[in-house]
């Protein structure tokens, strides 16, 4: 069977059809939105990626789409507590293009972080998390200072067990723990100086979606163009896009890296 972003939403709205549950699709964003009518609230997922992803991974792509709508539907409209809960306080890693407030209009948490992404703040529910606003933040009495420092310390404490493969002579690294803080990663410090360390060539980052940090280690001309593929191939099938854009690191900074065939500009 051939999918395609019709098929996609028809498929979804029979998996995800409830009681108390409204569909509205966005033609020309391809965006189907999901909102529970009691509550108001609702998830937006963009189709095109799902497509994507399925090509490769087929009913488990659709699988992940409707636990995750059906997690997130069931925490929205509910009193969140975070007493006692500061060490499910996490980091997470999001376009610039990424909502700064909520749907009710209060401010997330956020930190800059480069021109391409963005720190929120989250707090772990155990299946789904709910991004922390100023609302909250206020109801549970956290400082936006102890919330960051806060999660950059549990971020370290998350597990980095990695997976590597040799590519015309490059090595690349994937973290895909698939816990929602993958692409967290990225702001453990101590960690990724760490992985400085064994790197032959040019050290690049890359957070192409929330659930993979790829780490290259770029030998020659060649895994430039190998990282760039790459990345846009995850950007384009993940759930929770970020940037398809790579970062070459040095000395803890993150420089984006726009690569042009065999031609790069740092």
């Amino acid at each position: 069977m051939k999918m395609d972003t019709i098929k996609m939403k028809k498929e979804l709205q029979a998996r995800l059809e409830a009681p108390h549950r409204t569909f509205t699709y966005d033609r020309e964003k391809e965006v189907l939105r999901i909102e529970n009518t009691d509550t108001k609230k609702g998830i937006n997922i963009t189709l095109p990626g799902i497509v994507a992803k399925w090509q490769e991974q087929k009913e488990k792509a659709i699988d992940e789409v409707v636990y995750y709508v059906n997690e997130a539907l069931g925490v929205m409209g509910t009193k969140t507590e975070g007493k006692g809960k500061e060490k499910n306080i996490f980091p997470v890693i999001r376009s610039t293009s990424f909502p700064m407030e909520s749907s009710e209009g209060t401010a997330f948490i956020t930190d800059e972080h480069t021109a391409e992404t963005r720190i929120y703040y989250a707090l772990d529910l155990g299946n789904t998390y709910r991004l922390i606003d100023e609302e909250f933040s206020a109801q549970e009495g956290w400082s936006k200072e102890h919330i960051k420092e806060t999660a950059l310390f549990n971020v370290r404490s998350l597990p980095v067990k990695m997976k590597s493969d040799n590519v015309a002579g490059n090595e690349f690294y994937f973290l895909n723990t698939n816990d929602g803080y993958d692409a967290s990663r990225i702001l453990n410090a101590s960690f990724l100086e760490g992985m400085s360390e064994k790197m032959e060539g040019e050290m690049t980052l890359a957070v192409p979606h929330q659930d993979v940090l790829i780490i290259g280690d770029i030998r020659n001309e060649t895994g430039y163009d190998i990282l760039a593929q790459m990345t846009m191939s995850f950007f384009a099938a993940g759930t929770v896009p970020i940037t398809a854009l790579s970062f070459l690191y040095e000395n803890g900074e993150l420089d984006p890296i726009f690569i042009l065939g065999k031609n790069r500009k740092k």
